[in-house]
C-alpha cells in the first residue's frame, strides 16, 4: 500500500514538472516572437523615417538624382536656353532726392521776382512825379523846392530797391544753376512743368550713379529701376551735380513719376541701357537661386540628374533674372524648381553628416 502512494506522488511531481517546462517553453517562444514583431515595427519605422540620399559626387560636381515621378510630384520644369543677342545693361545705383532745396529756391525766386515788379511799378509811379516837380518848379515855382527834393528822394529810392530786386533775381539764378545744374536751373527760372510736378511730388528726382571706374559717354534718355519686383520706367534730366560720397561715380539726374512707390531717401537699383549687344542665354529670375551671396542655376545632365552652376549677375535683363555666358550650347536649363533642388542637396548633406555621427 505505501509503494502504491509513493509510485502516485511520483507520478504526479512528473506531471508538475513537464507542465512546467512546457510553460517556459511556451513563455519563451511568446518572448522570442514578441521581440522579433518589436524589431521588425521599429525597422519599419526607421525606414519610413529614413530618406535615401539622392546626391553624391562626380568629377567634382554634385549630381542630384530625382526620378520622373518625383519631377513630376516636384513641379520641376526645364527648358533649353539658346544663346542669342540680348541688349546690354548697365547696373548702377539709385537713390531718390529730398527736393525742399529745390522747393525753396524756387519759391525764393518767386518772391524776388515779384519785388521786382513791385519796384518797378513804384519806380514808374515816382520817375513822372519827380519830373513834374521839376519842371514845376523851374517854370512857375508852383512847387517848393522841399517837395522836389522829396520827390527826388523818393524817386532815388524807388531805383535802389529795383537795383537790389533784380540783383536778388540773379543771385537766386545763379544759385539754381550751380547747386543742380543748367537743365533744373532753367527749368526753375522759367517755372517750366518738370519743376511743377517735382514740387508738387507728381514726380520724383534720381541720382543715378555708376559703378567707379565705369563710364558712360552718353546716358540714356529712358531706363529703369526696380522697386519690389518690378520695374519702372525713369526719364534722363542732366548730368548730376555733386557725386555720391559712398560710391564715388559718374552720376545723373532722372525723374520718375510718383506712381511708381518711390519716396525721398529710398535706394534703387538702375538699368541703364547702353546701346550695345552681348552674346548669351537670358537666365529667368525663376531659375536663379542664390546661396552664399552668388546666383546659380541648375542644368539638367540626364533624365534623372541634375547639377548646380554658378552664373555672373553683372548683366541683368528686365524680369529680374541674367544674361550667362557660361551655359553651354542648347543645354537644358531648370526654369521652376531650382530652388527644391538646392533644398534637396542640402537635406542630402544634414543626413550624411547625421548618419557619419
Amino acid at each position: 500500500m505505501s509503494r502504491q502512494k509513493e509510485s502516485a506522488v511520483s507520478w504526479s511531481v512528473r506531471l508538475l514538472v513537464a507542465a512546467a517546462v512546457v510553460a517556459c517553453g511556451a513563455l519563451l517562444g511568446w518572448g522570442l516572437v514578441a521581440g522579433r514583431e518589436k524589431a521588425a515595427v521599429e525597422e519599419q519605422q526607421e525606414g519610413a523615417i529614413k530618406v535615401p540620399v539622392r546626391v553624391s559626387d562626380k568629377n567634382g560636381e554634385r549630381v542630384i538624382r530625382l526620378d520622373a515621378d518625383t519631377q513630376q510630384r516636384s513641379g520641376i520644369e526645364t527648358g533649353v536656353l539658346s544663346s542669342t543677342p540680348h541688349p546690354e545693361q548697365l547696373r548702377a545705383y539709385g537713390m531718390v532726392l529730398d527736393v525742399a532745396r529745390l522747393t525753396e529756391l524756387s519759391n525764393s525766386y518767386a518772391n524776388a521776382k515779384a519785388q521786382v515788379q513791385t519796384a518797378q511799378a513804384k519806380l514808374a509811379m515816382s520817375k513822372p512825379a519827380y519830373d513834374r516837380a521839376q519842371k514845376l518848379f523851374n517854370e512857375t515855382h508852383v512847387v517848393s523846392q522841399a517837395q522836389v527834393q522829396a520827390a527826388e528822394a523818393a524817386f532815388g529810392t524807388d531805383q535802389a530797391s529795383l537795383v537790389a530786386a533784380e540783383a536778388q533775381v540773379r543771385t537766386l539764378s545763379a544759385t539754381a544753376y550751380q547747386e543742380w545744374g543748367a537743365v533744373l536751373g532753367k527749368s526753375l527760372i522759367e517755372e517750366s512743368p518738370m519743376i511743377k510736378a517735382l514740387i508738387e511730388r507728381q514726380s520724383f528726382l534720381l541720382q543715378i550713379t555708376l559703378p567707379p571706374g565705369v563710364v558712360l559717354p552718353t546716358p540714356p534718355a529712358t531706363a529703369s529701376i526696380k522697386v519690389g519686383d518690378a520695374r519702372q520706367q525713369i526719364a534722363f534730366v542732366s548730368p548730376a551735380t555733386r557725386i555720391d560720397p559712398r560710391i564715388q561715380g559718374v552720376s545723373f539726374f532722372y525723374t520718375v513719376a510718383a506712381a511708381s512707390g518711390v519716396l525721398p531717401g529710398m535706394n534703387v537699383l538702375a538699368f541703364l541701357p547702353t546701346g550695345k549687344s552681348i552674346e548669351g542665354v537670358a537666365v529667368p529670375a525663376s531659375a536663379v537661386v542664390w546661396w552664399q551671396g552668388r546666383a546659380w542655376i541648375y542644368r539638367r545632365t540626364a533624365p534623372s540628374s541634375f547639377t548646380r552652376l554658378a552664373i555672373a549677375t553683372d548683366a541683368p535683363t528686365p524680369d529680374g533674372g541674367y544674361i550667362a555666358n557660361n551655359v553651354a550650347k542648347d543645354a537644358e536649363i531648370v526654369t521652376q524648381g531650382a530652388q527644391l533642388l538646392l533644398s534637396e542637396e542640402f537635406r542630402a548633406q544634414i543626413q550624411v553628416g547625421e548618419d557619419s555621427q
